[in-house]
């Protein structure tokens, strides 16, 4: 059994974190519509979800732990450091859920922990 342990979150998503969700928005949106979703991220509420209901929700697969960027956040995680929350976008057209930004964090802190609770913005 892979050992479960708490995650260290910090308050808010960076601002690196929306110019990479307006940099994948991008590829499936227009530019107003980009620019309106990042808005809105910049100005959601923080909630969180379990780890496991976001990958349903997404339908996206799990990346595995040799990908790089998994495993730079899954060495975050073991050296305690603070994880960037995730940014989120219902895509009610498709019944899913668009991981705008932190799918990387999110495949790292499920190996440890499919539930682990996980702060987001919302839209």
């Amino acid at each position: 059994m892979i050992k479960k342990f708490p995650t260290t979150w910090a308050d808010k998503p960076e601002n690196q974190d929306y110019a990479a969700a307006a940099s994948y928005l991008g590829l499936l949106y227009d530019k107003k519509t980009t620019t309106t979703y990042v808005n809105k991220l910049r100005r959601a509420p923080m909630t969180e979800f379990k780890a496991k209901d976001i990958f349903r929700a997404s339908t996206l697969p799990l990346l595995g732990t040799g990908n790089f960027h998994v495993l730079k956040d899954r060495k975050k995680l073991l050296l305690k450091e603070k994880l960037s929350p995730i940014l989120l976008v219902r895509d009610s057209k498709n019944g899913k859920v668009i991981i705008a930004d932190g799918y990387h964090r999110m495949c790292a802190v499920y190996y440890y922990n499919e539930d682990a609770v996980i702060p987001c913005r919302i839209i």
